[in-house]
This record gives C-alpha cells, sequence and structure tokens, in this order.
C-alpha cells in the first residue's frame, strides 16, 4: 500500500511541473519523488491520467493507492469533478486529505482578520520595516542606534510566507513572556530619531511618530503577546508538519491544545512593559518614552433605549474585561473553531486510528472499546483476512499522508536546476537530474560499475570509449 503527494509550480520559463511523491511503509517511513511530469492541463481529471500514467509506468496497483495529500485549489478539493473524486472511482476506499501545512497557515489567516486589533498589529509591523528599510540614511540610523552585534534587520511581512508573522513578531517583541532578545527597544530609538531629525521631509518624520505611538500602546504589547501564545504552539505543529516521516495521530493530537487564558497574556504584556520601560529608562535621556502601562480608559456609551423596550445591555467600564470580550475571546474562539472545522474532516477515522495508540491501551483495558469503535476503518478492508495482522493497520496509519510538503521541497530544487542558464532542459533530463537531485541516498548507493555498463549499451561509441 502506498499514498500520494501532489502539487504543481511554474518553473523559470513559465511551464507547470508536477512532482509526484509515494509515501510507503518498509522498516521505515519512506518518502519518495518519483516523477517530475509537464502539465498540459490543470483540470481534475488531467491529474488523475498523469498519476495513471506515472503509476504504470512504475507499474504500481491504482487499487493500493490509501490515500492522497493535495493543496486547496478548486481542481483538487471539487466534489464533482476534482482529483480526489475521480480517484475514488479507481481506488474507492482512498481517503484524501487537504494538506495540514497549508491548512494551518488558513486557520493563522482566519486569526488575523477576525479583528482590527490583529489587522492592525501585523500592517504596524510590516509597515515599519519597510519605512526603515526603504531609505539608506533610515537604514545607517537603525545601526546606530541598533545594539545587537550583528545589527538583525526586521523584515516585512510576506503574503505567501506561512512563517513570516511569527517571524516578524519574534523579532519585534521577543518570545510569550520573554522579551530579553527583541528588537523593540532598538526600534523605538531608531523612530524617535527619524522623527528628531530636522532635515528630514514632514512627512517622513510624520510616519516614524506614527509607527511609534503605535508600538508604545498597550493595546498592541497585548495583542503581539496574545499572537505569540498562539504561535508558540502552531509554529512547533508548522515545522513538524515540514518533516519526513511524521504520522497522522501525534499531527491530530498536537491540534487539540489550544484553550483561552487570557490571565496568561495579560501577565506576559504587563511583564513586557515593565522589561520595555526599564530598558527605556536606561537610553539617553533626551528620549522621553514610555510604554502605557494599562489600557485607556472609555467611557461606555449609552444605547438610547427603543419604545417598549424594558431590558438592557450590560456594558463594562473595565477595560481589560472589554479587551477580553471583544478581542481575545474571539481569536482565541476562531482558531478553535476554525481547527476543528478545516482539519478534522476524517474525525471518526482518527477515533478509531487512536484506538491504535499504545497511549490508550491502559484505558482500554479497563473500560473496553465502545460499540463503535472501528467502524470507520473496517470499511478500508482491514479487518478480513486479507489482512490478518494487526500491523497492516499501523501501517496504514502510518502510510496516510497528511501534507504535501515533499513536493514543496522538491521545487526548491527545481528552482537550482532549471535556472536561467539551463532553461532549455528537455522533460525527460529535468525529471533525471530531480530525482537524482532529491534521492541522493539511493544514488549513493548504486554500484559505478553497473552504471557505466548500462550508459555502455546505449551506443557503440560509448561501449568503446567506457570499456576498452
Amino acid at each position: 500500500m502506498f499514498s500520494v503527494q501532489l502539487d504543481t509550480t511554474q518553473d523559470i520559463t513559465a511551464q507547470d511541473q508536477c512532482s509526484v511523491v509515494l509515501r510507503y511503509v518498509t522498516d521505515t517511513i519512506n518518502e519518495r519523488l518519483v516523477a517530475v511530469v509537464r502539465c498540459s492541463a490543470s483540470t481534475g481529471e488531467s491529474f488523475v491520467q498523469l498519476l495513471s500514467d506515472v503509476l504504470d509506468s512504475l507499474n504500481l496497483d491504482k487499487s493500493l493507492c490509501i490515500g492522497n495529500a493535495t493543496d486547496g485549489a478548486s481542481n483538487m478539493q471539487g466534489r464533482y469533478r476534482g482529483f480526489p473524486s475521480l480517484l475514488a472511482l479507481q481506488s474507492p476506499h482512498h481517503v484524501h486529505v487537504w494538506c495540514y501545512a497549508h491548512v494551518l497557515n488558513l486557520v493563522l489567516s482566519d486569526t488575523t482578520e477576525i479583528v482590527i486589533e490583529s489587522g492592525s498589529l501585523f500592517h504596524l509591523l510590516s509597515e515599519t520595516a519597510v519605512f526603515i528599510r526603504e531609505s539608506h540614511q533610515r537604514m545607517n540610523i537603525w545601526e546606530k542606534e541598533s545594539h545587537s552585534n550583528r545589527h538583525r534587520r526586521i523584515a516585512p511581512i510576506g503574503d505567501t510566507r506561512w512563517w513570516a508573522k511569527h517571524d516578524a513578531l519574534k523579532k519585534m517583541f521577543g518570545s510569550f513572556g520573554k522579551p530579553q532578545e527583541c528588537l523593540y527597544v532598538d526600534v523605538l530609538c531608531t523612530l524617535s530619531a527619524i522623527q528628531e531629525q530636522k532635515t528630514v521631509k514632514g512627512n517622513v518624520r510624520t510616519k516614524a511618530r506614527g509607527y511609534k505611538d503605535g508600538l508604545l500602546r498597550h493595546e498592541t504589547i497585548l495583542t503581539a503577546q496574545l499572537f505569540m501564545r498562539i504561535f508558540e504552539q502552531t509554529t512547533p505543529l508548522s515545522k513538524y508538519l515540514q518533516t519526513g516521516g511524521m504520522d497522522i495521530l501525534s499531527t491530530h493530537e498536537a491540534l487539540k491544545q489550544m484553550a483561552r487564558d487570557f490571565k496568561a497574556v495579560k501577565d506576559a504584556a504587563e511583564n513586557f512593559v515593565k522589561w520595555a520601560n526599564e530598558k527605556l529608562e536606561e537610553q539617553d535621556e533626551e528620549i522621553d518614552m514610555e510604554v502605557e502601562a494599562s489600557l485607556p480608559l472609555r467611557r461606555p456609551k449609552k444605547k438610547k433605549s427603543m419604545p417598549g423596550e424594558m431590558a438592557q445591555d450590560e456594558t463594562s467600564s473595565d477595560a481589560f474585561e472589554t479587551y477580553e470580550v471583544k478581542v481575545h475571546n474571539p481569536i482565541m474562539d476562531t482558531v478553535i473553531e476554525a481547527i476543528q472545522r478545516r482539519f478534522l474532516a476524517h474525525g471518526s477515522l482518527y477515533a478509531d486510528l487512536s484506538f491504535l495508540d499504545p497511549k490508550n491501551f491502559p484505558q482500554i483495558k479497563t473500560c473496553a472499546l465502545p460499540d463503535s469503535a472501528l467502524q470507520d476503518l473496517s470499511r478500508f478492508n482491514l479487518l478480513t483476512d486479507a489482512y490478518h495482522h494487526l500491523g497492516f493497520a499501523y501501517k496504514f496509519l502510518l502510510t496516510l499522508s497528511v501534507t504535501q510538503v515533499a513536493c514543496e521541497r522538491s521545487f526548491s530544487t527545481l528552482k537550482f536546476i532549471k535556472s536561467r542558464l539551463r532553461s532549455s532542459l528537455s522533460a525527460s533530463k529535468l525529471e533525471a537530474f530531480m530525482i537524482m537531485a532529491t534521492e541522493k541516498d539511493i544514488l549513493m548507493g548504486l554500484d559505478t560499475d553497473t552504471v557505466i555498463d548500462r550508459v555502455a549499451e546505449k551506443s557503440e561509441l560509448l561501449q568503446k570509449l567506457l570499456l576498452h
């Protein structure tokens, strides 16, 4: 049995190249690039035909394909004409998995768009980085004000980099509850120095002041700590999803650890403010800055009662309570809900697979299996005479692909092989070079004499040059 991972990318000549990766289990979990094929169409039907041709060339039975992992494009997720739907006609029991790494990125995107405070935070970080980097004079001020020996540079937040938001937050605010390694004070000093320069244009000084005031707000600190707490759990999961040999149960368990904890976020924000103000006091006496120690008080609005209306909305005068209700809880609820909605499409199958986890054996021994146990798993024909060993059930579990990052890794190799200087490579040579570069362990294991003999068989001239 095996599972399939597919993804496409454009090469240097704007041609679509599809990477096909097979995942299978021997004594270890293997993910191997088996083909790089130029795509002539992007429909679900064309990808099914492409995969069929690849499997036929490898003499593999399509009925042994138990699963596939793809991205979220419409040609891959379509219910009627999508790739998994059409593949199910040839392999009825296969499991389609929307790449967990892509889905995790969508979950984080949902959280950054749910409230204006989260969008404002990341917009502020990106705009501040662009503002400092777009002028060599401002970069000179940055290098002068930065107390880091390596002059670490803040980077703008890209739209396609999954880790960009966490990387920008970590550089600016450090880790959750641990601000010692951050660039927050250096950035404030740089913006203050730009604001005080008399020789720069007025709009530049105004922008510097605006970015500085935004970073000094307690709401910015509080929201940053909230997202660093979220990224503290999602980033290790994202890195795990990009490794080879992962298993679906470990991934599924890591998704269940999100929960509300506003007190921890508030305490981390207070510690950060205390640390930042102490650092600012150590700076030049001319710098007069102080990070807000609390959220500003706002007068509650009185809502006009309609005729006959008896009930009244409860209003809170506590700024932190208002923030918790309107910002913290919606963000955390969005994370939890998005994980449940996007990741747990095969929840009943995962529940059946969890009974194979040795950590659950003591509970099964005490309480026995529930009546609904293994019903979803049984439809994959794992409990018949054809699979009379429990080891096949574990093999099924380990063979399922939950990401297609192996394809993403192959695209990095593609950019090195088919470069501007080698843009005219033929499809067959590109595929050969890609497989050799990606599967180096197999290449290095080949016998050199056997390779020379095979090459010599191609022509009499080669035979004469190589063997005589």
